[in-house]
């Protein structure tokens, strides 16, 4: 049965995607967060959390992007 799923993960080489291993597409995401915080998170990264997001899950974004991006651009809809 063809759930339409992902079972592997996907990285870009150029204008395509291709499959890639778990630990190849973990590297590239790390790589992509380093690269953002080098070049000024405070610019370049923030997060926008659901309000159907648990507390939990909004600690832990806004954790991320404080303790390891180095920025407070923080922000759900949760205030309305």
């Amino acid at each position: 049965m063809q759930t339409g799923r992902l079972t592997t993960p996907l990285v870009r080489d150029g204008d395509e995607h291709r499959p890639a291993s778990w630990d190849e597409a973990l590297d590239r995401a790390a790589l992509g967060l380093a690269r953002a915080r080098q070049a000024d998170a405070t610019r370049s990264f923030g997060i926008f959390s659901c309000s159907k997001a648990t507390n939990e899950m909004n600690y832990l974004a806004q954790k991320l992007a404080r303790q390891v991006m180095r920025t407070n651009n923080v922000d759900s809809c949760n205030r309305t």
